[in-house]
């Protein structure tokens, strides 16, 4: 059987797709996104192993609260690092007829034969797609998280492409994300895609700024300030055309 590093569990998760949902925090993460709120989930080679099974077991313990439209999902870290056991344990969850979402920024997605392979499979079982488009200019993406931003297109594209139903996460960082042009050409990119169902703008806070200095890690952006409700509302506004904004 398959086991996975897992970082931590989240019992009633409210804010990570439809209902209350049982949210498995996956270690590991190769973007370093400068307002990432769990940089300590970025080192590959720590955290608790478990297996699939003993996962699900700890899941449905929490099943009588999640009503009819919650279920697990699996967040990060980057889920897509750890494939093969995020497929084995929605496997077991869809045998016991329960949601699945995946919350990914698809830095690992490739377009090889053999990724895909694995990817189709994880599909297979997976409901929802909770898809982070960090930003739509590459240059400003790599800036903004050390990569290009062509894996997450790239995987907009197919998830598209074979119907997968997608939530667009957009983090809205002042200075860095809520330019009004690459929140137009964003809305663009989005509009040409027929699968998503819904796209949330996720205000920047530094909350975590403490976790950085308790790693040794530079925090760029301490005197970011979170965005005002204006450009809040400006840019759901402007992704509004794209679909159903919250």
């Amino acid at each position: 059987m398959t086991t996975g590093r897992i970082h931590s569990f989240e019992s009633f998760g409210s804010v990570d797709g439809p209902g209350v949902r049982f949210v498995v925090f996956m270690q590991g993460c190769r973007m370093r996104c400068r307002y990432c709120h769990n940089p300590d989930t970025w080192n590959e080679n720590i955290g608790q192993t478990y297996t699939a099974q003993e996962v699900l077991n700890r899941a449905l313990r929490y099943r009588d609260y999640w009503g009819e439209v919650g279920g697990i999902t699996v967040s990060g870290g980057e889920p897509l690092l750890q494939m093969d056991f995020v497929t084995e344990l929605f496997t077991l969850a869809k045998k016991e007829g329960i949601h699945t979402a995946l919350d990914t920024a698809a830095g690992p997605y490739r377009e090889e034969p053999e990724f895909k392979s694995q990817f189709d499979k994880l599909m297979a079982v997976t409901d929802l797609v909770l898809l982070d488009i960090k930003h739509i200019d590459e240059q400003s993406h790599k800036k903004l998280t050390g990569i290009t931003n062509a894996y997450a297109l790239s995987a907009a594209r197919y998830l598209d492409s074979i119907g997968k139903p997608v939530w667009i996460r957009h983090v809205l960082v002042p200075g860095y994300t809520d330019d009004d042009k690459a929140l137009e050409a964003l809305a663009d990119f989005l509009t040409s895609l027929n699968n998503i169902e819904r796209i949330e703008v996720l205000p920047f806070h530094n909350l975590a700024a403490f976790k950085w200095k308790e790693l040794g890690i530079k925090y760029t952006l301490a005197e970011t300030l979170p965005p005002t409700q204006k450009r809040i509302d400006n840019a759901r506004k402007i992704l509004s055309r794209a679909g159903l904004v919250s």
